[in-house]
C-alpha cells in the first residue's frame, strides 16, 4: 500500500512543478524571485483557476505525504 502512496506522491510532485512553472511563466526572472515592483495585481480568469488548482495539489501532496509516513 505504501508503494501506491509513493506513486501518487510522484505524480503530484510532477504536477506541482508544472503548475508552479506555468504560474511564473508570465513574469520575468526578478518576479520569480520576489521582485514584483510594488504593483498589486488581482488574479482573474485562467490565472485564478491555475492558482486554485495549485493550492489543491499542494494540499493533496501534503495529505499523501502524511499518509505515506503513517502507513509505512
Amino acid at each position: 500500500m505504501a508503494s501506491y502512496f509513493n506513486i501518487v506522491q510522484i505524480i503530484l510532485s510532477v504536477a506541482l512543478i508544472a503548475l508552479v512553472i506555468l504560474q511564473s511563466k508570465g513574469g520575468s526572472l526578478s518576479r520569480m524571485f520576489g521582485g514584483e515592483g510594488g504593483v498589486y495585481k488581482t488574479r482573474r480568469g485562467f490565472e485564478k483557476t491555475l492558482f486554485n488548482v495549485t493550492v489543491v495539489v499542494i494540499v493533496a501532496f501534503f495529505v499523501f505525504s502524511l499518509l505515506s509516513v503513517m502507513f509505512q
